[in-house]
């Protein structure tokens, strides 16, 4: 089957005039689908150490979902509460991300973002950040996110829950500002959920993610899984990856 979308007003049979003019010429042919093996997730450490570099450079996550699992949307909203934060913007006090102000006390990393990258059968959930060539800074830094993961699951607000909400609803929505963002959001969309979502559609299932059904699950995705730490530069400090695991656990709590 085939099928073509547009994001721009058209007259009736106008979209069709156009495709039969430029694609009604092109032959079809059945191609029969690669069958891939499905993506799996492995625990796992990579330091590359290089002191020249003068800084840190470290991420710390675990398997997250894929584009298509029911968890993707509490995900999204987990990987916002956390959110992003460098030195130079400021306002480490005031930011709405309790993990910001965290780190801004802290007086580390120099800056950080959390990131929920999704795949066709799995994800990464996690935070990157840049840290100064101190041993303390790296492992404090690998700590705090930890904590933070511990804090969302047993006592994440309401409040923060809705204006991280509110707040995912406004980046997805900015993402479509134009007639080629558009495009790509339809073509991404095609391709991972092989429909194009509406909008009221998103909202309601950002909207279904309560408190409770955030905190359960990140508690799935968090405890008892091996993460996978990388680190790149004055990376002495990197933690073990069985002591990060060990952290995680769910008899720590």
């Amino acid at each position: 089957s085939s099928g073509i979308n547009a994001e721009w007003p058209l007259r009736p049979g106008e979209l069709v005039k156009l495709a039969e003019k430029h694609f009604g010429d092109m032959q079809t042919t059945n191609v029969s689908e690669v069958e891939y093996p499905a993506a799996r997730y492995s625990g796992s450490t990579m330091n590359n150490r290089d002191d020249a570099m003068g800084l840190a450079h470290v991420a710390l996550a675990v398997e997250g979902c894929s584009w298509t699992n029911p968890d993707y949307f509490a995900m999204m909203i987990a990987n916002t509460l956390i959110g992003n934060w460098n030195r130079a913007q400021g306002g480490g006090r005031t930011m709405p991300s309790a993990f910001a102000r965290k780190v801004y006390e802290q007086k580390h990393p120099q800056s950080y973002m959390a990131f929920n990258t999704c795949y066709k059968d799995t994800g990464l959930f996690g935070v990157y950040g840049v840290c100064e060539p101190d041993e303390d800074a790296v492992r404090k830094f690998i700590g705090a996110i930890q904590s933070e993961w511990r804090r969302i699951f047993r006592s994440a607000s309401p409040g923060e829950v809705q204006r991280a909400k509110n707040l995912l609803k406004t980046l997805l929505l900015a993402q479509c500002d134009g007639s080629t963002a558009v495009c790509e959001d339809i073509g991404r969309q095609m391709l991972t959920y092989g429909r194009r979502i509406p909008l009221a559609e998103i909202d309601a299932r950002v909207e279904a993610v309560t408190p409770s059904v955030l905190k359960k699950v990140v508690g799935e995705y968090v405890y008892d899984r091996d993460p996978v730490l990388v680190g790149i530069g004055a990376t002495e400090g990197l933690p073990d990856q069985l002591l990060i695991k060990f952290q995680q656990s769910s008899g720590m709590d």
